[in-house]
Order: C-alpha cells, then sequence, then structure tokens
C-alpha cells in the first residue's frame, strides 16, 4: 500500500503529535485568561496595548502554529496502518471533539481581533466561563484516546 511507510516513522509521528496538541491546548486555555484580565484594562491604555500584543503573538505565533502541526501528525496518524479501527465509534467522536476545539481556536481570534479593535463586549465573567470549554473537550478527547470505551 503507499502509505505503509508511514508505520515506520509511528513513534515519532506520534510524539509530535502529542507536543503539537500540548502547545495548542496551552495556547487555547491562556488565550482566553489573557481576555479576562484585558476586560479590566481601559481601552488605549498602556496595559491593554500590551494584552494586544501578548495575544496577537500567542495566536500568530504559538496557536496557529500549533493547531496546524497537530493536524498533521493526526492526519498522518488517521493514515497510518493499524493505528485506527475505523469499526469503532471512539475515533468519530474524538474527530467530532477535535472540531468543537477548532472551533473554539477561530472564535478566540475573532475576539482577539475585536479586543484589537477596542470593541470587546464582553465580560471578565463570560470569558472566565469560555475558558472552560477547551478543558472539558480535552479531557474527552484524552478518554476516547486512552479508554477507546465504544
Amino acid at each position: 500500500m503507499a502509505i505503509d511507510w508511514l508505520a515506520q516513522f509511528y513513534p515519532w509521528t506520534k510524539a509530535l503529535h502529542i507536543i503539537s496538541v500540548i502547545a495548542w491546548m496551552a495556547g487555547l486555555l491562556y488565550l482566553a485568561r489573557l481576555f479576562v484580565y484585558h476586560c479590566e484594562a481601559p481601552p488605549g491604555s498602556a496595559q491593554s496595548e500590551t494584552f494586544k500584543i501578548m495575544e496577537r503573538r500567542l495566536l500568530r505565533a504559538i496557536m496557529n502554529p500549533a493547531m496546524i502541526a497537530a493536524y498533521i501528525f493526526g492526519v498522518s496518524l488517521l493514515f497510518t496502518p493499524g493505528i485506527v479501527d475505523w469499526g469503532a465509534a471512539w475515533i468519530y467522536l474524538k474527530l467530532v471533539l477535535v472540531a468543537a476545539l477548532t472551533i473554539y481556536h477561530d472564535v478566540l481570534g475573532r475576539w482577539c481581533k475585536a479586543f484589537a479593535e477596542d470593541r470587546n463586549t464582553r465580560s471578565a465573567r463570560y470569558y472566565r466561563i469560555a475558558n472552560e470549554v477547551p478543558a472539558v473537550l480535552m479531557v474527552g478527547i484524552v478518554i476516547l484516546v486512552v479508554v477507546r470505551p465504544f
């Protein structure tokens, strides 16, 4: 088969996927936390401008590349022969949860843009609650991958 060569790189692909996911998750968890504190800074203040720089750099320099890498290595794992049992339900639910993380990532990008343009209308409490979303999704993904309950 044309993709059999992927099997010999499986340990490296898996390791790089895990590293990428950890970096992506760190960004997903931290950016919403930055928004919590950014809400408390008056628009146009030095503190607000510092948060804008931190948020933009986190999104562009860490989160976006980490998400892309997680997808590249994750898709490689999906195509590695013998790794995924496509007859099991866990993989499909995992992919749904990964899609939800991706949507959340996009939403964070939109919120980042709103802060950059001093258009935020949400409260710090809103971002505190939103900050729980990636953690809940991550717990579900890890359980599905490790336990494979169905």
